[in-house]
């Protein structure tokens, strides 16, 4: 590689690796704001007012247009496991 071709191929990596730490700050920042919200998501999922809710719903006792994805069984566990997925990730990373 002679030097025109490693100074830029080095302004390239600069270029994406800047916009992808950018990214990141960006989402982590993101992130921190929910973190507090999300906490009070999984206590409400593992404790017993999210299945009060969910029986509730499938008996029909909740108004028709309230929007209840967090009603869905999926929807709630599938977030909290991608979010442990992810902090070990990020704590992988770190080990760099």
């Amino acid at each position: 590689m002679d030097q025109i071709e490693r100074i830029t191929r080095m302004e390239n990596i600069l270029n994406e690796a800047r916009a992808a730490v950018s990214g990141l700050e960006e989402a982590l920042d993101r992130y921190g704001a929910v973190r507090e919200g999300l906490a009070e998501l999984e206590a409400y999922y593992s404790g017993g007012e999210w299945m009060k809710d969910f029986e509730d719903d499938s008996a029909g006792k909740l108004p028709q247009d309230l929007r209840r994805g967090v009603l869905s069984e999926d929807a709630v566990y599938s977030l909290l496991g991608d979010r442990d997925v992810l902090l070990k990730r990020i704590k992988e990373l770190g080990k760099d």
